[in-house]
C-alpha cells in the first residue's frame, strides 16, 4: 500500500493526520536538510498535537481566525496542520504585506492571534510594521494586547527566540501544551465537521481590496487528493517546495498534496535557485514545484555548476503562464520527464484543470490539461453566458467540490463570482478541445482591442518565447490616442545577448499578424511580482503609460 486510505467528504485535515500516522507512521514527512529536521510521520503528528493543545491552552476557540506572517519556515507549515486538529481558521499573510495591507487584513479577518517572523529581506522588518499598527505592544503583557486599530488581535506569536515586548515566543507557547490534555484535543478534533472553513486567503487583486477566500477540509483535502492522483505521487515521493506557503500553492499544491499522499515534503525557506537545487540532491526529491520564473531561474544556476536532479520525475509548474520552451528545458536538462501543468486559483482551492504525467510533450507544452478527477469544466461566451462548441474561445468556469465557501463578510463579491447554478466565474479566457483540454488565452480583463481587433497577449508572448536569445516575455497593453491600445512587450534577455527592438521587429515581420507586432519593446532585468512569483501586469501597463507619456491617452472615455 502506497496510499492513506480514507474518504473525501468525511475526513478533516487533523483527521487525515492520524490516519497517514496510523499507516505509515515510519515513513518521512518533513525535512529541512539545512536545518536538520527530518520528520517521519508519527514525530510530525506529534508535534501538531503539541502545537494544537498550546492553541487551546491560549483559549483559542473552534472556528477563531489565526494570521500567519512568515516565509517557508517550519512553525508555518507545522501551524497548518495544528490548526486543523484544533478547528481555528488558518489566515494566510502575503509576505510583501507591509502596514496598509497587514492592517486591513488583520481587521478584516477578525484575526485574534498573529504569528509572524522578524522579517524577510531585512532582518526586523515585519517587527517595525506590528509596531506601528499596534504601538500598544510595547507596554502590554503577551496575551493582552488592546489594539486601537486591530482591536480583537489579543495574541502576537514571535517564530523565534528572541524576546519582544508584548509578544510571545514560540517557546513560550509550545510551553502551554501540557495544560491541556490529549483527551480535550480529540474531543475538539471530533467536533469539527469538514464542510467547516479551515484556511482562509486574501486574493491579491488588481483592482480593490483582497478578498478573504474561505476554504473547508473537504475543499482543501478533495483537491490536494486529485492533484496528487495526477502527479501520481505515493509514499514512495519526497516533494521539493520553493513556493510560498501563504499561498494555495505552497500550502495545497504543496504540503497538503504530500500528507493526503504520505509523500514528504521537502520546503525551502526563501526561494534561491541554489538552495531549491541543493534541497532537491540533498533530499532526493522526485518532484519539484515551482511558477515558471522559479524554473527559470534554476535552469540559469544549472549551468554554473553540476546539480543531482536525477531522481526527479514530476511536480508542477503553475502560477503563471508557462513557456513552452521552459518546460521542454525541464523535461530534458533537469529529468523530470512527469512535470504536470496546472491551472488553478484561490476560490477553488486552486486547482481546476491538470496535464497528467502521460499526456504527451505536446499536450503538456500546449495546454494546462483537463478537469481535475471530479471536477466540472465548461467555457461560456462572455456575452451570452451560454456554452461555446470545442474550439471556441470563451470564459472557462468550473463546478464541484473545491468550488470556495465564499469571500469572507462579502456576500456580494461570492454572488458576483458563484451563479445560482455554483458555477465559479474564473474571469479567464479559454479554449476546449474535443477531448477536454484547456488552453487558457488570457484575462478577460488584459485582453488588448487595438483599432477594433482583439489581441490575446499570451499567443504572441509564446511567439516570441521562439527568438533564441529571449530568456522571458510579458505582453500588455498601452492606451494609444489613435488605435485605443497598442502592444508593448517587456523581454529578459538571456545573458550576454545583444537584441534591438527592431531586430525583434523584424523577427516578427510576416510571422505573425501585423497588428499583433509590439510597437514597443521595453529590456528589463526584472519584472515586478507576487511574494508568490506572479507578474503582476498591470505594474507593467501603468510603466509602459508613463514611459510613453500616454497618461492623458489612458484618460479618453471608451465604450
Amino acid at each position: 500500500m502506497d496510499l492513506p486510505q480514507y474518504v473525501v467528504g468525511e475526513t478533516t485535515i487533523g483527521r487525515l493526520v492520524d490516519i497517514v500516522a496510523e499507516q505509515f507512521g515510519d515513513k518521512r514527512a518533513l525535512i529541512y536538510p539545512k536545518l536538520g529536521i527530518d520528520y517521519t510521520y508519527r514525530q510530525f503528528r506529534d508535534i501538531c498535537n503539541d502545537i494544537a493543545k498550546a492553541f487551546m491552552a491560549l483559549g483559542i476557540q473552534k472556528g477563531e481566525h489565526i494570521a500567519i506572517w512568515a516565509n517557508n519556515v517550519p512553525e508555518w507549515v507545522l501551524t497548518q496542520f495544528a490548526t486543523g486538529k484544533m478547528g481555528a481558521v488558518l489566515v494566510t499573510v502575503n509576505t510583501n504585506y507591509r502596514s496598509f495591507e497587514l492592517e486591513y487584513l488583520l481587521k478584516q479577518s477578525d484575526s485574534t492571534t498573529l504569528l509572524m517572523i522578524g522579517g524577510v529581506r531585512e532582518k526586523d522588518e515585519y517587527l517595525k510594521v506590528i509596531r506601528e499598527i499596534c504601538p500598544e505592544l510595547d507596554r502590554c503583557e503577551p496575551g493582552k494586547l488592546r489594539s486601537e486599530k486591530v482591536p480583537l488581535l489579543k495574541n502576537v506569536i514571535f517564530l523565534g527566540k528572541e524576546k519582544h515586548p508584548g509578544m510571545f515566543t514560540w517557546e513560550d507557547v509550545m510551553q502551554l501544551a501540557g495544560r491541556v490534555s490529549d483527551a480535550e484535543l480529540a474531543n475538539r478534533q471530533a467536533s469539527l465537521d469538514p464542510d467547516d472553513v479551515i484556511n482562509m486567503q486574501y486574493t491579491s487583486g488588481t483592482t480593490g481590496f483582497p478578498k478573504g477566500v474561505q476554504l473547508t477540509h473537504t475543499n482543501l483535502i478533495g483537491n490536494a487528493k486529485s492533484l496528487g492522483e495526477c502527479m501520481r505521487l505515493s509514499s514512495k515521493d519526497t516533494l521539493c517546495i520553493p513556493v510560498p506557503f501563504f499561498h494555495c500553492f505552497g500550502c495545497v499544491l504543496g504540503t497538503l498534496t504530500c500528507v493526503v499522499s504520505a509523500a514528504a515534503m521537502a520546503p525551502v525557506v526563501a526561494f534561491n535557485p541554489v538552495d531549491v537545487l541543493e534541497t532537491v540532491e540533498a533530499a532526493k526529491c522526485t518532484a519539484l514545484h515551482g511558477v515558471p520564473t522559479m524554473f527559470i531561474a534554476e535552469l540559469e544556476e544549472m549551468k554554473n555548476r553540476h546539480y543531482d536532479t536525477s531522481h526527479l520525475r514530476t511536480g508542477i509548474m503553475a502560477g503563471a503562464p508557462c513557456p513552452i520552451e521552459v518546460m521542454k528545458q525541464v523535461i530534458s536538462e533537469m529529468g523530470a520527464t512527469e512535470m504536470c501543468i496546472t491551472y488553478g486559483q484561490t476560490e477553488a482551492s486552486p486547482g481546476i484543470t491538470m496535464t497528467r504525467t502521460t499526456d504527451p510533450l505536446e499536450r503538456k507544452v500546449a495546454t494546462v490539461g483537463k478537469a481535475l478527477p471530479n471536477v466540472e469544466v465548461k467555457i461560456i461566451n462572455t456575452s451570452t453566458g451560454e456554452p461555446v462548441p470545442p474550439g471556441v474561445q470563451g470564459e472557462l468556469c468550473t463546478r464541484g467540490y473545491h468550488v470556495m465557501k465564499g469571500y469572507y463578510k462579502n456576500p456580494e463579491g461570492t454572488a458576483a463570482a458563484i451563479d445560482k447554478d455554483g458555477w465559479l466565474h474564473t474571469g479567464d479566457l479559454a479554449v476546449m478541445d474535443e477531448e477536454g483540454y484547456c488552453k487558457i488565452t488570457g484575462r478577460i480583463k488584459d485582453m488588448i482591442i487595438r483599432g477594433g481587433e482583439n489581441i490575446y497577449p499570451r499567443e504572441i508572448e509564446e511567439f516570441l518565447y521562439t527568438h533564441p536569445h529571449i530568456k522571458d516575455v510579458q505582453v500588455v497593453g498601452v492606451p494609444s490616442r489613435k488605435y485605443g491600445e497598442e502592444v508593448a512587450a517587456y523581454v529578459q534577455l538571456k545573458n550576454g545577448a545583444k537584441v534591438t527592438a527592431e531586430d525583434l521587429k523584424a523577427f516578427c515581420k510576416d510571422k505573425i499578424s501585423f497588428h499583433k507586432i509590439p510597437a514597443y519593446f521595453f529590456f528589463v532585468q526584472e519584472y515586478p511580482t507576487t511574494a508568490s512569483g506572479k507578474i503582476q501586469k498591470y505594474k507593467l501597463r501603468q510603466q509602459a503609460t508613463v514611459d510613453l507619456n500616454r497618461e492623458e491617452d489612458a484618460k479618453i472615455a471608451t465604450a
